[in-house]
């Protein structure tokens, strides 16, 4: 599964502007809708906070991956965000979220959502990936290092 398949450019958000875990999933959902326009950001937000009270998306790292199922939602959706100054996620470690993948997947498909959840966390499990995402100096950058993973595979 290539990271184009469901990330847009378009969805690529190179420095998210929020203080908070709720300021950064409503830009996150607002990038979403960008690319999405049949679907609400209040309603990817109920999602979102839905699934963050089973238990954080921030798998630690500096990373998080916030992730929902949308009724109404044709295909998987994603986006990334970065935040410079970091947000506190409640991740694993504790440590400020710094990198963001947004996934939407249809209600009905289990196995996408999963297949999107396995290929985002084994990118970021790579420290000199999280790096060089981190480092990017802009979305045209973040967006070449993203193709450049899809073409290692």
């Amino acid at each position: 599964m290539k990271l184009f398949d469901f990330v847009s450019p378009a969805a690529v958000v190179s420095d998210l502007r929020g203080e908070t875990k709720d300021d950064v999933l409503r830009e996150l959902a607002e990038a979403a809708v960008r690319v999405v326009p049949a679907v609400s950001a209040d309603g990817l937000l109920r999602i979102l906070h839905e699934r963050e009270r089973l238990g954080s998306t921030g798998i630690g790292e500096g990373a998080a991956i916030p992730h929902g199922r949308v009724a109404g939602l044709d295909r998987l959706v994603a986006v990334f965000g970065r935040s410079r100054a970091g947000i506190q996620f409640q991740s694993l470690d504790g440590k400020p979220a710094h990198l963001f993948f947004l996934i939407l997947a249809p209600e009905n498909s289990a196995g996408l959502h999963l297949k999107a959840l396995a290929r985002i966390s084994r990118l970021l499990k790579d420290p000199a990936f999280r790096k060089s995402l981190s480092d990017a100096p802009d979305a045209a950058a973040l967006i070449r290092l993203l193709a450049e993973a899809d073409e290692r595979g």
